[in-house]
């Protein structure tokens, strides 16, 4: 199988906008940032990918070329496989098939979720399920509880908010321990953290 394994450090890009789409990849180890950039300059934060997670998939229905970025946020270890090794391991193995299907439809589930709580959540609720997120709470059956220490200017571009008010926020959840970030490690995340995301 035309496969390969790649290691990528802490911000280093996996592949950019309009780079030729010819391989799926899935994530082994670390963090994967999915951006977009607009014709003015300004990037969008579209996803934060963690271990289990596919990306790229864009070429299997026609994509030729990125219409996004990757980069890493944490040192990552990603497994490519060529869009056509792809194609004939999820029609010979329905097993693949089954478990690559349930990937993107909860992955589809999780963006809508993300977009709708953009814009209609305080920016304190939408830091609490990006951290959540990345802890892999209501994706896997026992979730992580530490997690890559991402910096303030990455999580405030996935929320929408400044780095000043994401530190701020950090700060305060620390403080009520919700999370534990003391030290240069990784983060944490005590499943108290959900009540902010679940209070109305």
């Amino acid at each position: 199988m035309a496969k390969t394994t790649a290691r990528y450090d802490r911000g280093e890009s996996i592949f950019g906008q309009g780079d030729a789409a010819d391989h799926v990849l899935y994530v082994q180890t670390g963090g994967v940032k999915l951006s977009v950039l607009s014709k003015a300059g300004k990037e969008a934060v579209l996803a934060v990918l963690g271990p289990g997670d596919f990306f790229g998939e864009g070429c299997l229905a026609g994509q030729r070329v990125r219409i996004g970025s990757a980069t890493a946020i944490t040192p990552t270890v990603v497994l490519c496989v060529r869009k056509a090794s792809m194609a004939r391991l999820l029609h010979g193995q329905p097993a693949m098939s089954d478990r690559f299907i349930s990937h993107m439809l909860a992955r589809n589930v999780r963006i809508e979720d993300d977009l709708v709580v953009q814009l209609l959540s305080s920016s304190e609720r939408r830091l609490a399920q990006a951290l959540l997120v990345q802890a892999r709470y209501g994706i896997q059956e026992a979730p992580l509880r530490l997690v890559p220490r991402l910096s303030a200017a990455v999580l405030a571009e996935t929320v929408g908010t400044t780095p000043a008010r994401v530190t701020f926020l950090l700060n305060k959840f620390d403080r009520l321990g919700f999370i534990n970030r003391r030290g240069n490690g990784p983060v944490t995340i005590d499943s108290s953290l959900l009540g902010i995301v679940l209070h109305d």
